[in-house]
C-alpha cells in the first residue's frame, strides 16, 4: 500500500491571518454582538450549530462564568474545544487578514474569533500570567523552518503539556512550544482530560532548533511576544464609541510576556488588557435551542 502524501509547508508569520487583539475596543465590540452574532447565524449554519450544542453543554455543566467576563466568552472556549469547528474555523483565521474586505464580506466567525480572543485575555489575567512548555503534534505536514527565524501559527493552535497527549494527534511534526499567551482551557473545554492549552493567532516565537530524523521534523520556538496588523477593524466604519485612538491600522509589536525589547510598548502589558463588561442578555447567548435557531436561519438577513 502507497504511503500517504505528506505536505511540506513552510512556517512563517502568517502574514494573511486575522489576527486582531481588539486592544482599546473590548466594550464597544461587546456591544455590537448581539446584531453581528444574529447575521452570522443566518450567514453561517455550521456556527450557529456548535452555539446550539455549546450552549446546552455549558447549562449542563452548571452555568460557570468566572474568571471570564460573561456567558458567551465561556461559551465561546467550549464551542472551540469541541471537534465540530477547527478546522473550518481556523482556515478561515488564517485568510480572513488578506484585506480588510476579507474579513469583511467573507470571514463569518467574527463573533467566535472576538469572544474567544477576549477570553484567551481573561484565562491569561486570571492564571497569573506564566510562559508554559506545550507540545504539538502534527499529522501528514512536515513543517520547514530556520533556526532564528520569528514565526506565527497565525490560527487559534491547540497544544498539550506533555508529549505523549500530542503524538496522539500526529508524529509527521512534533513542535516542542515555550508560550507566554497561550492558556489553560480545561475549565471551559468539551473534553478537560486533554489538558488544552490554547495559543492565540498573533503570538510570535522564534524557532531555537530544528531537527528531521528521517520521519518526523522535531521543531523548537520559543515566544517572543505578540504581533497584529489588525485592531479593532469591525469598529474602524461603524460610528461606535469608544474607538481606538489610533487614526490608522498599524501592524504592531509587543513583547507581551513581560520581557523587554525594542518592539515593546506599554500598551500590551497584562494590566491593559481590556475586561468586557457583561452587557450581553443572558438569554441572548445562552437560550438558544434548534427551534430558535431554525427561526433564525429562515429569516432574511
Amino acid at each position: 500500500m502507497a504511503a500517504a502524501a505528506i505536505d511540506v509547508v513552510p512556517l512563517d508569520m502568517a502574514w494573511e491571518s486575522f489576527d486582531d487583539q481588539y486592544r482599546g475596543c473590548g466594550p464597544a465590540m461587546t456591544a455590537a454582538l448581539p446584531a453581528l452574532r444574529l447575521s452570522e447565524f443566518q450567514k453561517n449554519p455550521l456556527f450557529t450549530r456548535l452555539w446550539v450544542k455549546a450552549a446546552a453543554e455549558w447549562r449542563k455543566r452548571g452555568f460557570r462564568v468566572s474568571p471570564l467576563s460573561s456567558p458567551a466568552q465561556a461559551i465561546a472556549v467550549m464551542a472551540y474545544s469541541s471537534k465540530d469547528v477547527h478546522q473550518q474555523f481556523n482556515e478561515a483565521v488564517r485568510r480572513a487578514g488578506r484585506s480588510p474586505q476579507e474579513y469583511r464580506k467573507n470571514f463569518h466567525f467574527k463573533t467566535l474569533h472576538f469572544l474567544l480572543t477576549q477570553a484567551l485575555q481573561k484565562l491569561r489575567q486570571a492564571q497569573n500570567p506564566q510562559c508554559r512548555n506545550v507540545f504539538w503534534g502534527v499529522p501528514g505536514t512536515h513543517f520547514q523552518a530556520r533556526r532564528g527565524q520569528t514565526v506565527r501559527f497565525g490560527h487559534f493552535t491547540s497544544m498539550f503539556p506533555r508529549k505523549e497527549i500530542a503524538q496522539k494527534f500526529g508524529t509527521d511534526t512534533i513542535f516542542q512550544v515555550v508560550t507566554c499567551q497561550g492558556v489553560d482551557i480545561r475549565a471551559f473545554s468539551m473534553y478537560p482530560m486533554k489538558q488544552e492549552v490554547l495559543i492565540p493567532p498573533y503570538e510570535t516565537f522564534e524557532v531555537t532548533q530544528v531537527i528531521w530524523d528521517g520521519k518526523t521534523t522535531w521543531i523548537r520556538l520559543l515566544s517572543t511576544g505578540t504581533y497584529s496588523k489588525y485592531n479593532c477593524e469591525w469598529l474602524w466604519k461603524r460610528p461606535l464609541d469608544p474607538l481606538p485612538t489610533r487614526k490608522t491600522r498599524p501592524g504592531h509589536h509587543s513583547t507581551g510576556s513581560g520581557h523587554r525589547g525594542p518592539l515593546s510598548h506599554e500598551a500590551t502589558n497584562v494590566s491593559d488588557v481590556t475586561d468586557v463588561t457583561d452587557v450581553i442578555d443572558v438569554t441572548d447567548v445562552t437560550d438558544v435551542t434548534e427551534a430558535t435557531v431554525a427561526n433564525i436561519i429562515t429569516k432574511t438577513p
